[in-house]
C-alpha cells in the first residue's frame, strides 16, 4: 500500500508542477476579454513573452516577484538604472512606463513632448535575459567541474553523474559531429559541443516550472537568430574553394547558369536558408511545446461557465495531457539541441567539400 501512495504522491506533484508554470509565470490572472469571458490567445502570448521580472506567485492579493535591473538610455534624460518594480502596475518612473497597448506593448516607452510614446535605447536584464545568464553560468560550472574531475584522477574513467556526462559527451562527439564533418572535425567540436550543451540545459530549464526555471529562453526568435547566425558565419569562413565554386559556377549545363544564373541564384538563396531553417525549427519546436502546455491548461478557465461536472471532467483532462505533453518535452528538449547541432555539423561537413578527383583518389 504504501508502494501505491508514493506512486499517486508522485503523479499528484508531477501533475502540480505541469499546470503551474501557467498559474506563477506571470504577474496577472488569466486574461479576459471585455465581456468577462477567458481570453485563451492573450494568456498564452503573455506567458511565452519576455517581462521586465520574473513572477514568482501570488498570495492573497499580493504578487510575488523579483524585479529585475532596467537599464535604458534616452537621448534626453540620459542613462537611467533602477528596478523594475518602480514600474509595476502601470506605473512611472524617471518619465519612462511600461506600454499597455500599441506596437510597442509590453516594452519600456517613454513620451515625447507631442504626447507620442517612443522606445529609449534598452538593455535591462529582462527574464530571458537572467535566465540565459543563469543557464549559461550553471552550463559553465557543470563542464568545469567535470574537467576538473578528470584531470585531478589523470583522466581515468569516471562513474557516476561525471561518467554519465563522458558517455554524453563522446556520444555527440563521435556520432554527430565527427560523421557530420568529416576530417578535421576536431576543430570544430568545441562550437558544436558548446551548442549543443547549450540548447540542451535551456530547453530543460525552461520546462522547470519553479525560480529559475520557467524562462522561454529558446522560444525566443533573437536567442536562434544569434546561434543561427554564429553557425552561418563558421559555415561560410571555413568553405573551401569547390564550394564557392559550387555555388557561383556548378556543373550543371551551360544555359543554367550562362547567361541567366539560374542555378547560381538558387545555391545563393541556399546559403541563406540554411541558417533560417536553423534558427525557425528550434524556436518554433520549443515556442510551440510551451503553448500546446499553456493551450491545454486553458481547458480548465475555458470551461468554468459549463457547469461543476463538464468542469471537473476537463480539468482532469487537462492535468493528464499537460503531464504528458510536459513528458513528451524532456525528449523534445533533447532532440531539437541534437537536431540543431547535426544540421550545423552537416552544413560544416558541406562547405568543406573537396574536388571530386579528390574523393576518387581516397576511393582508390
Amino acid at each position: 500500500m504504501s508502494s501505491l501512495h508514493k506512486i499517486f504522491g508522485l503523479i499528484a506533484i508531477l501533475a502540480f508542477m505541469s499546470v503551474s508554470p501557467v498559474m506563477a509565470n506571470e504577474p496577472s490572472s488569466p486574461a479576459s476579454s471585455e465581456k468577462g469571458s477567458f481570453d485563451v490567445k492573450s494568456f498564452i502570448l503573455e506567458h511565452v513573452g519576455d517581462s521586465y521580472q520574473w513572477h514568482i506567485t501570488k498570495w492573497g492579493n499580493n504578487e510575488i516577484s523579483i524585479p529585475l535591473p532596467v537599464i535604458v538610455y534616452s537621448k534626453t534624460t540620459g542613462w537611467h538604472v533602477f528596478l523594475s518594480s518602480a514600474l509595476l502596475e502601470g506605473a512611472s518612473y524617471e518619465g519612462l512606463s511600461i506600454a499597455v497597448d500599441g506596437k510597442y506593448k509590453g516594452k519600456i516607452v517613454e513620451k515625447t513632448a507631442d504626447g507620442n510614446e517612443v522606445r529609449p535605447f534598452d538593455i535591462s536584464i529582462t527574464k530571458v535575459v537572467f535566465a540565459l545568464l543563469f543557464n549559461s553560468l550553471l552550463l559553465i560550472i557543470i563542464i568545469m567541474s567535470v574537467a576538473r574531475s578528470y584531470k585531478k584522477d589523470n583522466f581515468e574513467s569516471k562513474k557516476g553523474f561525471v561518467g554519465f556526462m563522458e558517455m554524453f559527451i563522446m556520444n555527440i562527439n563521435d556520432d554527430v559531429i565527427k560523421p557530420g564533418i568529416g576530417k578535421d572535425y576536431k576543430r570544430y567540436a568545441p562550437y558544436l559541443l558548446t551548442v549543443f550543451f547549450f540548447v540542451f540545459i535551456n530547453n530543460l530549464m525552461g520546462l522547470i516550472p519553479i525560480f529559475p526555471g520557467g524562462a522561454n529562453v529558446t522560444g525566443n526568435i533573437a536567442i536562434t537568430f544569434v546561434l543561427a547566425i554564429i553557425t552561418f558565419i563558421i559555415v561560410n569562413i571555413s568553405g573551401s574553394k569547390e564550394y564557392w565554386k559550387e555555388i557561383f559556377w556548378p556543373e550543371v549545363p551551360l544555359w543554367l547558369k550562362a547567361p541567366i544564373p539560374i542555378m547560381p541564384a538558387i545555391e545563393i538563396v541556399g546559403v541563406f536558408t540554411k541558417p533560417f531553417a536553423l534558427m525557425i525549427r528550434l524556436f518554433a519546436n520549443m515556442i510551440a511545446g510551451h503553448s500546446i502546455v499553456l493551450g491545454l491548461t486553458c481547458l480548465i478557465f475555458v470551461t468554468v461557465s459549463m457547469g461543476q461536472a463538464m468542469n471537473t471532467s476537463m480539468t482532469v483532462v487537462s492535468v493528464i495531457m499537460t503531464l504528458f505533453i510536459n513528458i513528451v518535452e524532456l525528449l523534445v528538449a533533447y532532440i531539437q539541441a541534437y537536431i540543431f547541432t547535426m544540421l550545423s555539423a552537416v552544413f560544416i561537413g558541406l562547405a568543406r567539400i573537396e574536388p571530386h578527383h579528390v574523393h576518387e583518389e581516397i576511393k582508390e
